[in-house]
């Protein structure tokens, strides 16, 4: 049985559960606790040599990196949420790509700095965080502009380009991002949200740091 080794509020670990739920495989999740520092035992840095969620063992198969996972899963299964058609394909990867490295990464700097340093006690970086937010002024109109022309992000059928940005932009509310002025991001997200393989995963980002919190001594 395929293992997923994640953490609940990483949105890579959180894209390839998605995935593996759009494309009905059975799996295994495995919780990696971070803050007890599960991620640098020497058996875990044997699967992910860097130490970081997430990590998939397919039958002795192991891969990290969660879009190289998701591409992984779904040509497994020559799903057509990873098309076939090279171009088709090429578009995919490129949104894939744009989340990813933009929208995933400038809010990853804003989640950090506003959700977890406080959290964890440590300093605010001011600088991450101004450019994290700066970032995402820049790149979300991008996205809501795609989304204006078609239902989904790399055309009008849904792919694995859809679930990496639905993951990226899952921590908008903790963060305090405020996605009301891009109109189509917002009815796009509504509708995936509803989901089964959405709901299979959680029912919001918020729920899951909200439950973390109340465990928290």
């Amino acid at each position: 049985m395929l293992k997923i080794y994640g953490a609940n509020l990483s949105s890579p670990a959180n894209k390839v559960r998605m995935t593996a739920n759009v494309l009905g495989i059975e799996y295994e999740y495995i919780p990696v606790n971070l803050r007890e520092g599960e991620h640098r035992a020497k058996e875990y840095l044997a699967m992910h040599p860097a130490g970081k969620v997430p990590v998939i063992d397919d039958d002795g198969f192991v891969l990290f990196e969660s879009d190289a996972i998701m591409k992984y899963l779904a040509g497994s299964r020559s799903s057509p949420i990873y098309p076939n058609d090279i171009k088709k394909r090429a578009v995919a990867d490129q949104w894939i790509d744009f989340v990813s490295i933009h929208v995933g990464g400038a809010m990853g700097r804003v989640v950090f700095n506003r959700v977890f340093a406080p959290f964890a006690k440590v300093p605010v970086d001011e600088r991450s965080l101004d450019d994290g937010i700066k970032f995402l002024g820049r790149f979300l109109p991008v996205v809501d502009q795609q989304l204006s022309r078609s239902k989904y992000l790399a055309g009008n059928q849904f792919t694995l380009a859809d679930i990496a940005l639905l993951a990226a932009v899952d921590p908008a509310e903790v963060a305090g991002i405020d996605l009301s002025p891009y109109g189509h991001i917002v009815k796009w997200r509504n509708e995936l949200r509803q989901k089964d393989f959405y709901t299979k995963c959680h029912a919001s980002y918020d729920d899951v740091l909200k439950n973390m919190m109340s465990k928290t001594p």
